[in-house]
């Protein structure tokens, strides 16, 4: 005869001996950096820690805006808000913004954050800039 399963549980369930994953522990970060990549296309925020580790993150993509509406300003503020309240509960209070990009939601997305609460303590800006160029393509024979 066929061995029957004397073990009445489906085979995904979990076994009553097992305990359950150890929950992810919250951190209190009351100073946070703000990086805020504002391209023409997106604008995405990140808030990290002091050592760089990623506390919340947002992006216009993410909250509902599509297409050419991703890179608005109001796209901009409704991410940057979003991820300020994210950040706020971990207890951020004050940060340090850097703006990368020619986007035109660079400064929307610092008065969202600074709206949301945290004391905003400097601004800088970090966006790539090119001193020589790239080398130009060759001379086009015709």
């Amino acid at each position: 005869m066929a061995e029957e399963n004397k073990n009445p549980q489906p085979e995904g369930a979990k076994k009553p001996d097992q305990k359950a994953a150890p929950r992810r522990r919250v951190r209190t970060v009351a100073f946070a950096r703000v990086y805020v990549n504002c391209s023409f296309n997106n604008t995405i925020i990140t808030f990290t820690d002091e050592k760089g580790g990623v506390i919340a993150w947002s992006t216009s993509g993410g909250n509902g805006f599509r297409g050419t509406k991703k890179g608005t300003p109001f796209a901009a503020q409704i991410t940057a808000s979003k991820a300020a309240a994210k950040a706020s509960e971990y207890g951020v209070r004050q940060a340090m913004v850097f703006v990368s990009g020619p986007g035109p939601g660079r400064e929307t997305a610092i008065r969202a954050v600074a709206q949301s609460g945290i004391h905003v303590v400097s601004i800088k800006d970090v966006t790539p800039i090119p001193h020589n160029g790239c080398r130009p393509p060759k001379a086009r024979r015709v």
